[in-house]
């Protein structure tokens, strides 16, 4: 064969070679993905996947193809959004965190970070407060739980997620926030400018005897849990030693408005009033690793057995009702209130390649008695309900405490409902004990 006859043939023989490629080529993958797609479909029976994750892509090549604003529509913008609506949909606790929000988590976690102090949540599409933290700026503030954000510094939240309304509401100290607040009970909106700082959450406030126009002849000690962080059992233990020695004999713990914390911040305080080893919580999930029991430590604080009750109310949330569920389920305390708000669910944040994280829900807290928190909250043993006036006024008597200025007048004929129940009852297991003749029932027994 000549020379131009070789250059002639030659694109014939690549065709021909190319050909053949292809064809070992799909022949190996149709073998290799037959393979691979029996062992997945023995794992995922019914979830075809792969069928799925196609449709997905051919989605996003469509997007990408033929959307009309090319700005909107990068692999990274897409994928975000993807994964957002996922999470998003899956429960209110699943989050998709893009890597700002994942830094910004991650500055939370500290026990102090600038901002307004106010704990949110999304209900029905609406950015709401579950509770402002005391001390904080936002409490000072006059904002309550239940109050929904409107607007933040005149931008809409509607439509807005909870990620992005709290990227809105951080900023550093000294710098100004507007606002507009619906408050539900009253159908008012109003603005509050309100100056970020650094948050230092404290524990255990306003720990006390009643005094006694409230307890009476009894000696009931009173002490509040704000949020569950890592001094808070030790706070309270050096607070049920000083109102030991003054001669407690019962005592009230109030947990309304406290959203949660640490796990075992919380297990810690129950270990103040139950003995070593006790279950408080278990966790369970589909992963093996997930499943967990949280037990009070080895050894605890010996204390008397004084009759206890726990305030609580639709503001208590996560480590709230552990505490409360498990002292309730082991016939420990009273619970006088309302339900809580039923966050009883495990997140674990994991980061992605690209700096962004899942907050993905992965199992569920379970009190000893093995009833589940999540959705579902804590009943109380006594049900006290206050309407939207007493818990303003409520809220108002907070902030009193803590030197902001307020209406005393209006203050003078405030009467906190849920703690006078809370009182009877104690109240009455005492006089109960002591006429059944109970060893100790004036002193209390220990455990």
């Amino acid at each position: 064969m000549d020379k131009a006859a070789a250059r002639a043939s030659f694109p014939a023989m690549k065709k021909r070679l190319l050909q053949s490629l292809v064809v070992v080529l799909v022949v190996f993958n149709v073998v290799v993905g037959v393979r691979v797609y029996q062992a997945i479909g023995a794992q995922e029976k019914d979830d075809a996947g792969y069928a799925n994750i196609a449709v997905f892509a051919r989605a996003m090549q469509l997007i990408r193809q033929d959307y009309v604003d090319e700005k909107k529509v990068t692999y990274e913008e897409l994928t975000h959004a993807a994964m957002r609506g996922m999470l998003n949909n899956l429960d209110p606790h699943s989050q998709f965190m893009e890597p700002k929000d994942f830094k910004g988590m991650q500055d939370d976690t500290n026990s102090r970070f600038g901002g307004l102090g106010i704990v949110v949540a999304q209900r029905d599409g609406a950015i709401v407060i579950v509770t402002p933290m005391e001390d904080s700026p936002g409490f000072k503030a006059g904002l309550l739980p239940n109050d929904q954000i409107v607007k933040i510094d005149g931008q809409s939240t509607d439509k807005m997620d909870q990620n992005e309304a709290i990227n809105l509401l951080r900023g550093d100290p000294g710098q100004k926030v507007t606002l507009t607040i619906l408050r539900p009970g009253t159908k008012e909106i109003k603005d509050f400018t309100i100056v970020r700082e650094n948050i230092k959450v404290a524990s255990v406030k306003d720990a006390k005897i009643l005094p006694a126009e409230v307890g009476g002849d009894f000696k009931i000690g009173y002490a509040r849990i704000t949020q569950f962080n890592v001094p808070t059992a030790e706070e309270l233990s050096k607070k049920l030693d000083e109102l030991q020695a003054k001669g407690m004999q019962a005592f009230i713990l109030d947990l309304r408005y406290n959203p949660g914390g640490l796990l075992n911040s919380a297990v810690d305080v129950c270990g103040q009033f139950l003995p070593p080893k006790t279950l408080v919580v278990s966790t369970e999930g589909r992963v093996p690793s997930q499943s967990r029991q949280y037990h009070t430590a080895d050894t605890v604080k010996s204390r008397p057995r004084f009759p206890l009750a726990i305030l609580i109310n639709g503001g208590s949330a996560s480590g709230s009702e552990i505490v409360a569920g498990a002292l309730k389920d082991l016939n420990r305390a009273i619970l006088v209130g309302e339900t809580t708000f039923g966050k009883g669910s495990v997140q674990s944040v994991i980061q992605l390649q690209d700096g962004s994280a899942m907050r993905l829900t992965t199992a569920k807290y379970y009190t000893p008695s093995h009833t589940v928190i999540h959705e579902h909250g804590v009943a109380p043993t006594i049900r006290a309900t206050l309407t939207g006036e007493q818990e303003r006024m409520l809220m108002m008597q907070r902030r009193e405490e803590t030197g902001v200025e307020t209406d005393h007048k209006e203050l003078s004929n405030f009467r906190d409902t849920q703690l006078e129940r809370a009182v009877d009852a104690l109240k009455g297991v005492m006089i109960y004990a002591d006429k059944a003749g109970v060893p100790g029932a004036k002193k209390t027994s220990t455990n």
